[in-house]
């Protein structure tokens, strides 16, 4: 389909508008409508263990969850249900619970009588996922579909009769092998599983429903979200939306991933309630989500004019913007990184550590990361020293001219009105921002990138402005985005550069990135890599898939995933899977090389994609059992030691 048949995913492509969804009652919480985007976490303690559940739910509540799911793998924790609420009611809380279903329908059918909501995951609540492939007719599709709706009905209608809510959770890599052999593991196939169960509430005129889409890979989990939407408002649909990164992991990556996902579809006007789903402890998920809904409802509307309707792109399929190369920069190159040093004194060789080059002053030699930037902007400073070779020079036009015409490396930054004062045909960066309203000026520049930038809240748009009339001119210039922040804390500055920059990444859009702000320069040039990373447009570093513990987890996930970190942290490329419990394994682990899951107390399975290799492994050995699988297949490499001068 031609990007111009696309069916809109929002109602408005250049500004920020929250699309009207139905509203969705969970006990004394309103979900949808023109309600409050909700915050909610779940519990990572054992349903059984009912004072350890209410003391953890209590620390949640108390750091803003609105909503608090636990998991109820079978009857007897789903029976456990009543005893936590009531305790929970008896210290004053009345905060909704949540029952996260897979494989039980009978847990459900109880839990479904106890809490205000309850989650079933499309994949495996009815469905079969042996992960054989298997042929279907047509015929044997729709008896499938025919048993499903048996197997689901009494679910629905227990929901109805209690007034319960239901979350139709789809996750990528937990497809059943019926969807999966009709669609594949794809964002067509997510949307199709939860629509089969949407139908079957809709039929039973039940409508206290959301939906997720969740996924590790953030293009994927935003491109089904799109997509969902889509389809539902074909039909006629408006149901509420439930947003989330699946197993994003922990500490920076985690939150940079969440961020990326979970802003992309915000941005866009999605969304109604989001969890963050990091390897740490609940409580410590619900501030990350709160700074990732502030910045939605912090950034003041633009009130664009665009004429256009429709998009130049396909937003449910990744294809890069065609570019023109210039230097190292557009065509096939990976988006290179911009660093900062303009605001210094003096430059010295120390300052470029923290944009991952560390110099010997005894061997009188640069050593290079893997997280090194590609560019130094330095406006009107001088740089007295030797760089290493791979690193270009960005200065302004006045400092160009006195200083730089001739030396290699260096390169000038100017505006539209200075262009007549560089050379013909050189190369140059043009800084170009929302006072300049036409690009027609730039056919006479074809070897000219441009540094994009904005002082609007809502950048997205802009950027999103300014692909479309590149477009429109015929325009290959590649293309820098920047943006700057003044806020002075670390993880503001993460998520909220990572939501303006994700969904313009996730759609193949920018050619670099160039970010500045207050906070340490090292923080922002890993989250400049790290924002490259979580849209898959750049690999610099090894990808953690790990998931966020629950009540089925059979080992210490957050010491497990340190010490698998800890190990692996240099294998550039390489994504592990770390899972809990073999609920969430193979499934959640479809992007993952490797894959190292708990099967019970004590035992560990070793994976490789799909593929089980190594069963029941000691949890004490499992660790070097996985280094031992990555060297058998060719995928590891020795750590290189870096000496800090």
């Amino acid at each position: 389909m031609s990007a111009s048949k696309l069916p809109s995913y929002c109602t408005d492509y250049f500004n920020r508008k929250r699309i009207e969804t139905r509203v969705v009652e969970v006990g004394s919480i309103s979900i949808g409508g023109s309600n409050p985007i909700r915050i909610q976490s779940m519990t990572t303690t054992d349903t059984m263990d009912t004072r350890k559940s209410v003391e953890q739910s209590i620390r949640m509540i108390a750091v803003g969850c609105e909503i608090v799911r636990l998991t109820a793998p079978s009857k007897k924790e789903a029976e456990n249900l009543r005893e936590i609420k009531n305790c929970l009611v008896e210290k004053g809380y009345s905060t909704p619970l949540v029952a996260d279903i897979h494989f039980t329908p009978n847990a459900a059918e109880i839990a479904a009588r106890i809490v205000e909501k309850v989650r079933i995951n499309p994949g495996n609540y009815a469905d079969k996922k042996r992960f054989e492939e298997i042929e279907y007719t047509d015929r044997s599709y729709h008896a499938e579909l025919k048993r499903i709706e048996e197997k689901f009905t009494p679910l629905v209608l227990i929901c109805k009769k209690e007034g319960t809510a239901i979350r139709i959770g789809t996750n990528h890599g937990s497809l059943s092998d019926r969807i999966l052999s009709r669609y594949g593991d794809t964002p067509e196939g997510m949307v199709e599983s939860a629509m089969e169960f949407l139908r079957v509430c809709i039929k039973n005129e039940f409508h206290s429903i959301v939906l997720s889409m969740k996924a590790s890979n953030t293009l994927v989990m935003v491109q089904a979200y799109r997509l969902l939407v889509s389809t539902m408002k074909s039909e006629g649909m408006n149901y509420p939306l439930h947003l989330g990164v699946t197993e994003a992991g922990d500490g920076e990556d985690g939150r940079i991933k969440s961020a990326v996902g979970i802003g992309a579809l915000l941005e866009d006007g999605l969304g109604d309630t989001i969890r963050v789903s990091l390897t740490e402890e609940p409580e410590a998920e619900i501030p990350v989500a709160q700074k990732i809904v502030e910045k939605i409802e912090s950034s003041k509307p633009d009130n664009s004019k665009m004429e256009f309707k429709k998009l130049n792109y396909n937003p449910f399929h990744h294809t890069r913007r065609v570019t023109a190369e210039v230097m190292n920069i557009g065509d096939n190159h990976v988006p290179v990184v911009v660093a900062d040093l303009s605001g210094i004194a003096e430059i010295k060789p120390s300052h470029l550590f923290a944009f991952g080059y560390h110099y010997s002053v005894p061997l009188d030699k640069w050593t290079i990361t893997d997280s090194a930037a590609d560019m130094l902007y330095v406006g009107n400073r001088m740089v007295s020293f030797l760089l290493p070779g791979t690193l270009k020079v960005l200065c302004s036009s006045k400092n160009w001219t006195k200083n730089y015409t001739n030396k290699s490396g260096f390169y000038p930054l100017v505006v539209k009105a200075d262009l007549d004062k560089t050379p013909p045909n050189s190369i140059r960066f043009i800084a170009h921002s929302e006072k300049e309203t036409s690009l027609e000026y730039l056919k006479d520049y074809p070897n000219a990138a441009i540094i994009l930038s904005t002082e609007n809240t809502q950048k997205l748009h802009f950027f999103r402005e300014i692909q479309l009339k590149l477009a429109e001119n015929n325009l290959k210039n590649p293309v820098i985005l920047h943006a700057g922040y003044s806020t002075k804390d670390e993880e503001t500055f993460q998520i909220w550069s990572s939501s303006d920059l994700g969904s313009a990444f996730i759609d193949g859009y920018g050619d670099g990135i160039w970010l500045t702000g207050k906070v340490p320069n090292q923080v922002i040039n890993s989250t400049a890599f790290g924002i490259l990373q979580a849209t898959r447009s750049r690999i610099s570093k090894t990808e953690y898939i790990s998931c966020p513990s629950c009540g089925r987890t059979l080992f210490d996930l957050q010491e497990t995933t340190a010490k698998i970190r800890s190990r692996t942290s240099h294998l550039k490329g390489l994504k592990i899977g770390i899972m809990g419990c073999i609920v969430n394994g193979p499934g959640e682990m479809a992007d993952a090389d490797y894959g190292y899951v708990g099967t019970r107390p004590g035992k560990i399975h070793l994976y490789k994609e799909q593929t089980v290799i190594k069963k029941n492994v000691d949890e004490k050995e499992a660790v070097d059992a996985l280094i031992d699988l990555i060297q058998e297949n060719g995928d590891w490499t020795e750590p290189k030691s870096i000496e800090r001068y």
